[in-house]
């Protein structure tokens, strides 16, 4: 029997062709239209700008990117068999309570919009923050390297693959000693520590924003990216999603419980396909691709047919 899951990515694969597929929908640009994007992030989906710097700030990634991947939720759903379950990536969890019906996408992006600047209100002037990709070191000897307080792990996509936040000038020091010991290191276009302690602050004023939001039963279960274990009630939802910003996120459990319950297919909705990638890496046995795959609509949605039926 065919399972679906759902995944939805975080900050990485803006771009400014991003809508394009689903403004391919009628319904679907109708939707967004609701959905307060020039409001609360100050674009609209049809007139991206074309610098990456621009995409990449936090403040309009966050909204931008869960937009896009409930756009793209929305054009598809009425052509899919319910998912096993959604899980999200980063700020694409909070986007996965969108698809599963849990919250309204106006309140997704308004949400995720008021997250971002509390994000970045953790950022001081004079210590700046950011993202490295580190692969080639396990667990224990990348944390011997990280300095007490200044950096962390902040993901975990599999063994010996992990993202690091914290201070940046502590990672400029990192990115050296993984040069020396042949490791490879990338800066991520990231300028908060999502999923640290330096987060913190950020997770506490959060939490009032999310209990005030409407919330409704969730149409399918979903993955807390911290601890990997399926969500299905509002209490669990809030934990879940406050927890994340300030706490490590452990992407590779999340693949894992992912195969568990018996998922064959998996749909990256985008934009980019980093995580259906990474999916195919862990578990070849599923069939997992991405939206950004596929040059049409009607592509897609054959492509989903012929292997849900």
């Amino acid at each position: 029997m065919t399972r679906l899951a759902i995944l939805c990515p975080g900050q990485g694969g803006q771009h400014p062709g991003m809508f394009d597929l689903a403004l391919s929908d009628p319904a679907t640009i109708a939707a967004l239209a609701g959905w307060g994007m020039e409001r609360t992030a100050g674009v609209a989906p049809h007139a991206l700008p074309d610098s990456p710097e621009a995409l990449h700030d936090n403040r309009i990634a966050q909204p931008l990117v869960v937009a896009a991947t409930l756009a793209m939720w929305q054009a598809l759903r009425a052509d899919l068999p319910t998912p096993a379950l959604a899980a999200g990536y980063s700020i694409g969890e909070l986007a996965a309570y969108g698809v599963a019906g849990a919250l309204a996408p106006a309140d997704v992006v308004s949400l995720a919009a008021q997250r971002a600047a509390l994000m970045d209100d953790c950022v001081g002037p004079d210590q700046p923050h950011g993202m490295l990709a580190v692969s080639g070191l396990e667990e224990a000897a990348l944390q011997a390297l990280l300095p007490a307080g200044a950096l962390h792990i902040a993901i975990d996509t599999g063994e010996a693959n992990f993202i690091v936040a914290g201070l940046r000038h502590a990672l400029t020091e990192l990115a050296a000693a993984c040069e020396q010991r042949g490791v490879h290191a990338t800066w991520l276009p990231v300028k908060v520590a999502s999923h640290t302690p330096l987060m913190h602050a950020a997770a506490v004023k959060f939490r009032p924003l999310l209990e005030a939001a409407t919330w409704s039963e969730p149409a399918f279960p979903l993955l807390s990216g911290t601890g990997a274990s399926a969500v299905s009630q509002r209490g669990q939802a809030l934990d879940a999603l406050t927890e994340q910003i300030g706490t490590r996120i452990r992407w590779g459990a999340c693949m894992d419980a992912i195969a568990e319950v018996g998922v064959t297919v998996a749909l990256e909705l985008g934009p980019g396909a980093a995580l259906s990638r990474m999916l195919r890496d862990r578990h070849p046995h599923i069939e997992a691709r991405s939206a950004s795959e596929f040059r049409s609509l009607a592509g897609l949605v054959g492509w989903l047919r012929r292997r849900c039926g």
